[in-house]
């Protein structure tokens, strides 16, 4: 995979002040002293690379425009509801799947390879810590780049979807408006009317991508997996979420109960501030290459 090294796009990182020299060493001192560190990340590692969050203030999602992403129940009720997410995912998907790892994906893949980071969680389901190369890893909430189905649970690529869905809707243009962070666009109900949406191959079930929608859960065997692997850990590192949504929050106060030393970066406050250990207001992809 090809990896953005040009300079970070801003677009979607709210604004924060340079790295404070102290608050470096401090990091710096967090991470030396961890053999088996813990990561948790969320999309504020992923904004450099052009992807926009949901509460960041001012840029995310939430803060733009009154959109709310598909919830699970309604998507899995309501065909007219698949259709709309699946028009709006198909215009998306080119761009979204394009965007690459930034520099601080990269060093948590290095931090791997040396063997400083015991684990990885990450909450996003862009697939670019993947994408960055690293192998310790559990995605939280699933991916985009996979979808399969309902009924059967037959898995294909969402590149491969993508073929299927331009065979199905030859004609079919839109133009989009915006991006949101999972990959879709905004798209008039007009647009969407006229969208083909294909069923499962084998089964003729419905198609849902592999990914945790509002509304749903993180199945429990995920869950034991990421505990287990935190019971393994000395410390956690939260880079880049404010961990506002329990399916994440859940392994921070595991890690409390533990008394393992939790830093954080995050541009803006988080549901940890108050027992974190240290607290830095940067941009991961500013910060963390500061690190040896």
């Amino acid at each position: 995979h090809s990896v953005s090294r040009t300079s970070p796009n801003l677009d979607f990182v709210p604004a924060c002040l340079p790295p404070d020299p102290a608050e470096v060493e401090e990091l710096q001192h967090f991470v030396s002293n961890s053999k088996r560190l813990f990561v948790m990340t969320g999309a504020g590692i992923s904004t450099e690379s052009g992807i926009p969050d949901y509460r960041s203030e001012g840029v995310g999602l939430y803060a733009r425009t009154d959109r709310r992403p598909v919830q699970h129940a309604e998507f899995v009720r309501s065909a007219s509801a698949r259709q709309r997410y699946w028009a709006r995912n198909f215009v998306g998907w080119p761009q979204f799947s394009s965007h690459q790892p930034n520099r601080a994906h990269l060093v948590l893949r290095d931090w791997e390879r040396v063997g400083k980071l015991h684990w990885l969680v990450t909450q996003n389901v862009d697939a670019l810590h993947t994408k960055a190369g690293s192998q310790r890893v559990t995605e939280l909430h699933g991916c985009t780049h996979r979808v399969f189905c309902l009924a059967c649970g037959d898995q294909i690529s969402r590149s491969e979807l993508q073929e299927h869905f331009e065979a199905l809707n030859p004609t079919w243009k839109a133009e989009a408006f915006g991006v949101a962070p999972d990959g879709d666009v905004f798209l008039t109900d007009e647009q969407v009317r006229n969208f083909q949406v294909p069923s499962c191959r084998k089964c003729n079930g419905i198609l849902k991508p592999d990914v945790t929608f509002f509304g749903d859960t993180v199945s429990r065997e995920k869950v034991d997996f990421v505990h287990q692997r935190l019971a393994e850990s000395d410390s956690m590192l939260v880079a880049g979420s404010s961990m506002q949504v329990y399916s994440g929050y859940r392994f921070a106060l595991a890690a409390q109960e533990r008394k393992l030393p939790i830093a954080i970066l995050n541009i803006g406050p988080t549901r940890l501030d108050h027992f974190a250990s240290l607290k830095l207001n940067s941009r991961c992809g500013e910060l963390l290459p500061l690190i040896v």
